[in-house]
């Protein structure tokens, strides 16, 4: 596994540290709330005037990201909140939701 910066730092917790897109707030994935996830990176993703994508693009994509990469790591109670902050997020950016 590629090593960034600090020891022990996988490349892919600097991205999402130091997303060169947004400015996420501290813990935005670690909250048991979808909707207060959502919300946060609703206000990252309009926040940024470093994004390639429009906003909603930028903070579904951040999401998604976190959630592959954080792979096994991710207990079930986590993936699952992770999860349903997508539906959260299309909904604060008032698209469709997914059927399930």
């Amino acid at each position: 596994m590629a090593k960034h910066a600090k020891q022990g730092e996988t490349w892919s917790g600097e991205v999402t540290r130091h997303s060169d897109a947004l400015d996420l707030e501290d813990h935005v994935f670690s909250g048991d709330d979808p909707r207060a996830i959502a919300r946060s990176l609703k206000r990252s993703a309009e926040a940024s005037d470093r994004r390639k994508a429009d906003p909603y693009r930028s903070a579904m994509s951040m999401l998604t990201f976190y959630i592959n990469r954080a792979g096994t790591k991710l207990d079930d109670r986590q993936r699952d909140v992770l999860e349903r902050a997508k539906d959260a997020l299309r909904h604060e950016f008032g698209r469709r939701t997914s059927r399930r």
